[in-house]
């Protein structure tokens, strides 16, 4: 029973330490008061030129991307096109190798005559 009244007093101070963050939450805050007119801060002429500078600095940066970005397009495709004058060269030059075999066995098969053996000429 000791045990029920302890954890109930916990409970208690709980719900007052809650009660009370709640209360002081609820009480208004100061706001503080500007001590410098904003009318009258300015940035002045370092702002002004630093922020000019960093414009400058962004747009050559987007130049410079642009032209890398082209550069590596007609790269790829030039690229392309090799490879594709490359692969149509194999293509031609297995054709010609393909063909030459059918002449170089069809040449045999005349040599050997119609007995299958070969004749020497």
């Amino acid at each position: 029973m000791g045990e029920f009244q302890v954890s109930r007093l916990t409970l208690g101070s709980r719900s007052m330490l809650v009660f009370s963050a709640v209360r002081t939450g609820l009480e208004e805050t100061p706001v503080p008061q500007p001590t410098v007119d904003p009318d009258s801060v300015t940035p002045g002429p370092f702002g002004f030129l630093f922020v000019a500078l960093l414009v400058v600095v962004v747009i050559l940066l987007a130049i410079d991307m642009l032209r890398r970005v082209r550069r590596m397009k007609y790269r790829a495709e030039v690229q392309e096109m090799l490879d594709a004058e490359e692969q149509a060269a194999r293509e031609a030059a297995d054709a010609d190798e393909a063909t030459s075999t059918d002449d170089d066995s069809a040449s045999a098969e005349d040599d050997r005559g119609e007995g299958g053996n070969a004749t020497p000429r």
